[in-house]
């Protein structure tokens, strides 16, 4: 048999008889089995490029926080991935993802992976493996998360802030995401979110406006009619998370392509990528622009939330535009930041690193601007981000209020002013600093 595999093409061995056999169904083709393996393929890239957002979120928010905080927010930045993980298994992805149930919500049960060496004839080919979509669509999650952690910095207490996480990864997210991409009542009126500019984005920042209006402002930020500035400890770590932010991304919204078997899926895929790199500069340009017009000065933070601004306005609609299109819908949420962050201030709402115009505000008109490039219309675009904040904003809100009654968010004044690593966790990260 060794002499003839040298001597015949392989078409004909797949004919040969064998001896004493019965003859088994021909195995899948390459072609049939071909879109399995990469859109697999896919999700595990792009999961691992979302994955390492967390390590964005965790350097951004260590930079824009005071020094005496820094320990604070790695720690809930690593606790709330972990969490995430965990209740997305136990009961998240299969509440988001509820197979063809069409009402509400179903809670689902823990996921379960294909089993070990399954067989071709065996596996979904139509789509992927039950493990790599687990996996991308789990730290999709995990950044809505992150999304709060920033927002509510430098006064919440540890414990309960990951109580909160626990219901929204597990529960909260996953129900109202089943409405889009679960295959429920949104998505059939037609609402479209092509990778999360409502279903994530907003989401984290509905649950963070909720958050830091039951917190109250940080001590000191608005005393005496005035807004007093708090600078942050590490411009440079702030910078760094911005730049692995903006390289996840790609993950994030390449990904959400959710196919990579067939020539027009991998040229949507790069034509995805190119529009959401478009979408980032441009936000970061202008409010580069936008800083030096109205204060004289540039101001870094500014360019850095505008270009993550311009990364959630291409979020829901990153494969149709033209570079132009992504170009100027990039623009628009760069301009939002710049206007937006002042705007909260006046209102006394003490959002740490500008986590609710970048994720909330510039998540609302990623969402609206879908009607300029897809089939949407306006009204149905209206329905979703109104029911995604209705929902999401009173279930935060709730869930705030019952944690403040019973076992308290907020640090004590003197806490508070010490620094949270030594209040709520006895080590800092820079101890050199305090100690001389």
């Amino acid at each position: 048999m060794k002499l003839l595999k040298t001597l015949l093409p392989a078409a004909a061995l797949v004919a040969l008889p064998v001896m004493g056999m019965a003859q088994e169904a021909a195995a899948p083709t390459m072609d049939e089995v071909g879109p399995y393996i990469f859109t697999t393929l896919l999700f595990l890239m792009a999961g691992f490029l979302v994955f390492f957002m967390a390590a964005g979120f965790a350097m951004l928010e260590a930079g824009l926080v005071r020094s005496k905080n820094v320990a604070m927010q790695l720690t809930k930045n690593i606790a709330l991935f972990s969490i995430a993980a965990i209740m997305y298994w136990l009961v998240g992805f299969n509440t988001m993802y509820p197979g063809d149930f069409n009402g509400f919500f179903a809670i689902g049960g823990q996921t379960v992976l294909d089993p070990v060496g399954v067989a071709a004839a065996d596996a979904a080919l139509d789509y992927a493996s039950v493990g790599s979509d687990f996996f991308f669509q789990l730290v999709f999650v995990a950044a809505t998360a992150s999304i709060v952690s920033g927002a509510v910095a430098e006064r919440i207490k540890l414990w309960p802030f990951l109580a909160f996480v626990v219901v929204l990864t597990g529960l909260m997210y996953p129900i109202s995401g089943s409405w889009q991409w679960g295959g429920g009542w949104l998505s059939e009126m037609g609402f479209s979110d092509f990778a999360g500019s409502t279903v994530v984005h907003s989401v984290g920042g509905w649950a963070a406006l909720a958050g830091v209006i039951v917190l109250g402002p940080r001590i000191g930020k608005y005393k005496d009619g005035r807004v007093n500035p708090i600078p942050g400890s590490n411009l440079a770590l702030a910078t760094l998370g911005t730049f692995i932010l903006w390289l996840g991304w790609f993950g994030f919204n390449g990904g959400s392509q959710l196919a990579m078997g067939t020539v027009g899926d991998v040229s949507d895929v790069s034509r995805i990528f190119a529009n959401t790199n478009m979408a980032a500069a441009a936000g970061s340009v202008t409010a580069l622009i936008l800083t030096q017009i109205l204060y004289k000065k540039v101001d870094l933070t500014m360019v850095l939330n505008g270009a993550l601004a311009g990364l959630v306005s291409i979020t829901a609609e990153p494969l149709a535009p033209t570079l132009f299109g992504a170009l100027w819908i990039g623009a628009v949420g760069g301009v939002i930041v710049v206007f937006a962050i002042p705007f909260l201030d006046k209102l006394k709402i003490d959002d740490v690193v500008g986590a609710i115009p970048v994720h909330l505000f510039a998540g609302i008109w990623g969402t609206i601007a879908v009607i300029f490039y897809g089939e949407a219309s306006l009204m149905t675009q209206l329905t979703g981000i109104v029911a995604y904040g209705v929902f999401t904003f009173v279930a935060s809100l709730i869930l705030w209020f019952i944690l403040k009654a019973t076992v308290g968010i907020r640090v004590s004044e003197e806490e508070e002013i010490n620094g949270l690593d030594m209040a709520e966790l006895g080590m800092e990260a820079y101890p050199e600093f305090s100690k001389g």
